[in-house]
């Protein structure tokens, strides 16, 4: 079975996000850039898979500027044993990403789809449910635990009221949250390694996608800044001093 990975690229997230001087967006210029915390955990699972012998190939999946390459690298040193590079400029969405996973599920023929939950850069939540809905395939999300046996998947899903475990016919799309897995620290042999591994380029065009957006961002502020606590003495002075506030 052969599992594609989507590998997303966003700003790291030990940086402090700063809003341009014109609110037109967030500076991205300089700062550090790593993959999304959720598609390495999604690597991950998809590496231990294939050392399951489950899997015979894991293919990892991102779309991004021409400089992206050394991020898709980074998926190759973890073990992934190609990547593809769908590569454009434009600010891509949820929909557009899942229309052009799509095309490349069409080309490459995965047994399983494995995506982060969410991108920590726009927290939108939606690539994977859209492209199951697209693909016309099950899908599972917020996966803590993925059992494969077969051409079934069983999936324990971290939902509000616990933990839900469900059974999935694959090919499907999971998505995978923090508890999955840790995922493994990358050694000097297999960066090596990764140099010679075959990484595939192609240009959003040639998909026939185009990156239209559905949504747009008019304005972009920083949070206000908190206000400086206030000692009180005890609990009827924190109780006078909240209902001054308004809040009880």
């Amino acid at each position: 079975m052969k599992i594609l990975v989507g590998y997303k690229r966003v700003v790291d997230y030990n940086v402090r996000i700063q809003v341009k001087p014109d609110s037109s967006g967030v500076v991205t210029e300089g700062v550090k850039l790593s993959p999304n915390p959720f598609d390495e955990i999604a690597l991950e699972e998809a590496l231990r898979l294939r050392e399951k012998g489950i899997a015979s190939e894991v293919v990892v999946a991102t779309i991004a500027p021409a400089d992206a390459q050394a991020h898709l690298r980074n998926g190759l040193a973890m073990g992934a044993n190609r990547a593809i590079h769908v590569v454009t400029d434009e600010v891509v969405q949820p929909l557009t990403a899942a229309r052009i996973l799509l095309k490349l599920i069409e080309k490459e023929q995965p047994g399983l789809v494995l995506l982060g939950k969410q991108a920590i850069d726009d927290d939108a939540n939606q690539t994977g449910q859209m492209l199951a809905a697209l693909w016309d395939r099950p899908q599972a999300t917020f996966a803590s635990e993925i059992v494969v046996d077969g051409q079934v998947a069983r999936v324990t899903r971290e939902v509000d009221a616990g933990l839900e475990t469900i059974e999935i016919d694959l090919p499907a799309v999971v998505t995978t949250d923090l508890r999955l897995n840790e995922p493994r620290f990358i050694k000097l042999p297999d960066i090596m390694k990764a140099k010679s591994k075959p990484l595939e380029t192609i240009a959003l065009a040639d998909l026939g996608v185009e990156a239209a957006a559905g949504l747009t961002a008019s304005h972009y502020a920083a949070p206000a800044k908190r206000s400086k606590g206030v000692m009180v003495k005890d609990v009827a002075e924190l109780v006078a001093a909240l209902k001054a506030k308004g809040l009880v």
